[in-house]
């Protein structure tokens, strides 16, 4: 989970996992995607701003 200011938040990247019961709400679509979770592999364009709903 990220937070909201993706830059000063301390969420998930700093704390660790986040169970499922904890989680509120859902995301309505896909701001940025990477593939392999890496930049360095390039950027999966085809899922950027896609409804998350749909995956």
């Amino acid at each position: 989970m990220m937070g909201d200011n993706r830059h000063n938040s301390e969420d998930s990247r700093i704390w660790g996992y986040v169970p499922a019961d904890h989680i509120v709400g859902k995301p309505l679509f896909i701001w940025f995607s990477t593939k392999n979770g890496n930049i360095r592999d390039g950027i999966n364009w085809n899922r950027i701003f896609k409804s998350a709903s749909s995956m």
